[in-house]
């Protein structure tokens, strides 16, 4: 065999290889399934407008006020960024600007630095609060990391920080159900260290981790013991009372005033 048909063949494997592997990739990133409530929740409601950006982010703000507290909000992985609209509308309607960003392949890694974007548009808030569902939280705490002086608060729905946010001044949540198969790295000690001195655990008895969002075909999710709206209503309740924590009552002060 000659040596211009051996690099022959050994370039149609390559290709072939990488025909493969891309393939693969675009299975495995196909997104999960949402329920019917979570595209009902891309819309205004009496309390909080709804706005879906040019580059697909999804933006909730507070009719009534100025809000000077926000929430940033990075998806699962493999999960569209509307699954987390009924609870970025909730969260919206207690006060808080909160905006869902979209990542590449609906996977967070490949787009950590998405809020940037964000907090320039929103030059009127004050407090910025990053978080997000599994592998969004992990890489909003990466986010958080790399801009200390952007960020003040970390909300961490089943998730955790890879990076030590410890000598960081960071007002924390962490928010799982008790039967969410990651939950043990969730409470690691080592893990909870990571986070500082001012963290706040929450754990929902009975729920999972696919109910932190409205989607559904999490793989290898226990069933949840309780429903998924009193789930959501716990992660709301956890997630208001950090933005509460961060602005100092600056929100609440600033929407009795207007009222």
């Amino acid at each position: 065999m000659t040596r211009s048909r051996i690099l022959k063949g050994f370039a149609v494997a390559l290709i072939v290889l990488l025909v493969v592997g891309v393939a693969g990739f675009l299975w495995y990133a196909q997104p999960q399934p949402l329920l019917p409530e979570a595209n009902a929740a891309l819309a205004s409601t009496q309390d909080a407008t709804f706005e879906q950006g040019t580059d697909g982010r999804l933006t909730f703000t507070p009719t009534i006020g100025t809000p000077t507290t926000g929430l940033i909000l990075y998806p699962g992985g493999k999960v569209p960024p509307a699954a987390y609209a009924p609870a970025a509308q909730a969260i919206a309607e207690q006060g808080y600007l909160v905006s869902i960003v979209p990542v590449p392949f609906n996977l967070a890694v490949f787009g950590i630095d998405a809020a940037t974007a964000v907090i320039a548009d929103h030059p009127e808030i004050d407090h910025w609060v990053v978080g997000g569902h599994s592998l969004g939280g992990v890489m909003a705490a990466q986010f958080a990391s790399s801009h200390a002086d952007a960020v003040d608060g970390l909300l961490l729905w089943a998730s955790y920080s890879s990076a030590d946010l410890s000598a960081q001044d960071l007002a924390v949540a962490s928010v799982y159900g008790s039967l969410d198969n990651g939950a043990a790295s969730f409470s690691d000690p080592a893990n909870f260290a990571k986070l500082g001195p001012n963290v706040t655990r929450t754990v929902i008895d009975g729920g999972n981790h696919e109910q932190m969002g409205w989607y559904t075909g999490q793989p290898n999710d226990p069933p949840a013991t309780i429903g998924r709206a009193d789930q959501q209503a716990q992660v709301v309740a956890a997630s208001v009372s950090l933005l509460e924590q961060v602005s100092g009552g600056a929100n609440t002060n600033e929407l009795s005033a207007a009222a």
